[in-house]
Formats: structure tokens, C-alpha cells, sequence
């Protein structure tokens, strides 16, 4: 998980500089939000897997975690270039002046998405519908997502050198983030009919 997040990152990071007039993340916007994405994996020792996982023993496979890292590293950032597009053209935020709206816009949805990746990745099922994650795990991911989004809707970002994000990017982020999942959950149904099994 971290090693697919941090992959797409570098390309997102690479892409936005390249058209950027400004910073996509201040340094003190990325640590924060490893900081929260640590907080909120707080809950995975205490999950379990399903039940049909335990029905044989199973060795570690580095060769499928290298293409798992690929195909997904990739995709989070081709919907990070999404999130891009909508804070320029969408939100206005295209002027260096405005860099701490998109900077904000794009911590709340880069934090909201590596939080729902945990879910989406502990199953090769469909998450929240076939298969459930720990009470516990439930709530770390569920108190980090409203901290964020109280940082990015709220003045408490204003603290960190971020403007507080529009109403307008609310419907935004629940169609980025419905969109990711989905497009998440077919590269799972991909990968488990190339690979034989989920991870």
C-alpha cells in the first residue's frame, strides 16, 4: 500500500510540476498527511482477512506486490491529475495567490483516497458491501477522514498556509473518490484473474 501510494505520488508530483505555476504540496501538507494516514492505519493489526484467504497456506509473492505496485501507483495518480484539473479549472485556484486552495484541495482528497485505499485493498471482494474491516479499523479510518476533512473545509487550515476549500469541491471529491474505488475495484478483478489470487 505504501509502496503503490508513494510511486504514484513521485508521478504526481512529477506531473504537476511540469504545468504548476506553484508548489502541488507544501512540505508541511505532505507530512501532515502521512502523519493522519499513519493515524488512521492504526486500526489494521486488530482487522482480519476472509475467511476463504485461511483456506490454504500461502508464501509471500514478491513478483505480484512489484505489479500491484505498478498498476496501482499509476492509477492514483492519473485521478490525482483529475483532482489537478478540477482545483485550475473547476475551483479557480490557478493563480500562485490561490496555490493554498489547490494545495488544500489536494490534501483533502490525497488523504481521503489513501485512507479508502486500506479498505479497498484488504479484500479481494468489494469492500463495505461483501466484506467488512475490524470495528477497530473502521474507527482509525473513519476519525482520520473527518480530522481532514475538518483541516480542508474548515480555518483549521489556515494554521498550515492552506485556504479553506469551497462547498463547490464537496460533489467534486465524492465523484473523484467513488470514481477511484470503482476504477480500483476492476483493476483488483484484473489483477486476481492474471495473478490467480488477490496479494
Amino acid at each position: 500500500m505504501a509502496a503503490s501510494g508513494n510511486f504514484g505520488n513521485m508521478f504526481s508530483v512529477v506531473i504537476a510540476s511540469l504545468f504548476l505555476p506553484f508548489l502541488p504540496m507544501l512540505p508541511i501538507h505532505i507530512l501532515i498527511q502521512n502523519l493522519l494516514c499513519d493515524f488512521s492505519q492504526m486500526g489494521m493489526p486488530f482487522d482480519r482477512v476472509d475467511a476463504e484467504f485461511l483456506t490454504k497456506p500461502r508464501k509471500w509473492d514478491t513478483k505480484s506486490l512489484k505489479a500491484f505496485m505498478v498498476i496501482l501507483g499509476p492509477i492514483s495518480s492519473i485521478f490525482d491529475v483529475l483532482c489537478f484539473l478540477v482545483m485550475f479549472y473547476v475551483i479557480k485556484a490557478n493563480t500562485a495567490e490561490l496555490a493554498p486552495l489547490f494545495q488544500c484541495g489536494w490534501f483533502i482528497f490525497g488523504t481521503v483516497s489513501q485512507i479508502l485505499i486500506i479498505h479497498m485493498i484488504r479484500t479481494a471482494k468489494i469492500p463495505f458491501f461483501q466484506s467488512n474491516g475490524s470495528k477497530r479499523l473502521y474507527l482509525s479510518t473513519s476519525l482520520v477522514v473527518i480530522v481532514t476533512l475538518l483541516i480542508g473545509f474548515t480555518d483549521l487550515g489556515s494554521g498550515v498556509n492552506m485556504l479553506k476549500a469551497p462547498i463547490l469541491f464537496m460533489p467534486w471529491l465524492v465523484f473523484l473518490l467513488i470514481s477511484y474505488c470503482v476504477c480500483v475495484q476492476v483493476i483488483k478483478k484484473v489483477y486476481v484473474n492474471r495473478y490467480g489470487e488477490w496479494l
